[in-house]
Formats: structure tokens, C-alpha cells, sequence
């Protein structure tokens, strides 16, 4: 992946959106890129009254929405925005799909998104945002899965410096309440 300039990460507080976003920023720094975090966001109402009758307050709203869930994701990811990266951040009214795959159709980007875990039902309506960007950029997607509980490893990987530990419920009672 030679010659990148932009590093396009699609935005989602989700555990596998989170390790896209840290992802993503150590691909820009690797690459010396712009970093470009993308919300997409649609009116929860009916898209067509909103393009028929735009509200110009509600949009705003919507559009400020999706920038302080970009603002969010990188407090929660990486503890605030990296000083060292040129961060552009951009919150279109779009499918996230959509959105991203428009971004991403350059051969010098690189797309990261979140692997959503599988789930039937989007299987079955094929509404896969991951899917959609493969089919429609040029440029590479990487997708990134979530963090595996840390009660779903095999002993062998939480034996962490000689000690085992068996009984992992105490850790993830302790860790519910900081994912809120």
C-alpha cells in the first residue's frame, strides 16, 4: 500500500468501530496520511419529506449529533484526537455505505471500517456496510473485528506473566460499567 494519502475510517462507538479507529490511526501515522473519520447520518424521520421539506435547525442538529459522536469515539478509543496527524473529519447526510464508498473510490485511500459481528438478519437483507464498500471503491478495505471478551479466549491466551486465570466473571462485571 504504497503512495496513500488518506487513511478513511468509518465512525461507530461499537467495540469493533473503536479498535477501527485505532486502527486507522496508526495506518496514517505509518503512512504519514490525512486521517479522515466519517459519521453518515440519515434523519430518523422520512429521508424524502426531509429533501422535500429540509428543517434547516434539525439538520443542524442531526450534523452536530454526528460530530460529537466523532468527538466520542476518539475520548473512548484514544483518550482525545492525536496531535501528531491532520485530522479532517466529516459528517455527511448519507448511508454509511454510501458515504464511505464515495470517500473511498481514489486508489491512494485506504478504507478501515468496524467488522459488525454476524448476524443473520443482515445476512439476509445483505445490508452490510463492509459488502457495499467492497463491491463499490478502488482502494483497499480493511476490516477490523472487534475485541474478543476476555472470557471467549482460551486459557493459553489469558495466562498473562505465569498466572492463570480461570474464573474471568469478576473481570467482566468490572468492565461493564466502563463501556458506558
Amino acid at each position: 500500500m504504497e503512495n496513500v494519502q488518506r487513511v478513511i475510517v468509518g465512525i461507530s462507538e461499537s467495540p469493533a468501530g473503536l479498535a477501527a479507529l485505532r486502527y486507522a490511526v496508526n495506518e496514517a501515522r505509518r503512512a504519514k496520511a490525512v486521517l479522515m473519520p466519517v459519521r453518515a447520518w440519515t434523519p430518523p424521520a422520512d429521508a424524502n419529506a426531509y429533501h422535500q421539506y429540509p428543517v434547516p435547525d434539525t439538520l443542524r442538529d442531526y450534523h452536530q449529533i454526528a460530530r460529537e459522536r466523532i468527538d466520542a469515539a476518539f475520548k473512548k478509543a484514544m483518550g482525545g484526537y492525536p496531535s501528531d496527524l491532520f485530522v479532517h473529519s466529516i459528517a455527511p447526510w448519507s448511508p454509511p455505505g454510501r458515504a464511505l464508498a464515495e470517500l473511498a473510490d481514489a486508489p491512494d485511500a485506504i478504507l478501515v471500517i468496524g467488522a459488525a459481528r454476524r448476524n443473520w438478519l443482515r445476512s439476509l437483507l445483505g445490508t452490510s456496510v463492509r459488502n457495499y464498500c467492497l463491491d463499490r471503491t478502488r482502494c483497499p478495505v480493511i476490516s477490523v473485528p472487534p475485541p474478543q471478551p476476555l472470557g471467549e479466549l482460551s486459557l493459553r491466551a489469558r495466562t498473562f506473566l505465569g498466572v492463570r486465570v480461570r474464573d474471568t466473571s469478576f473481570l467482566m462485571a468490572a468492565t461493564r460499567g466502563l463501556r458506558r
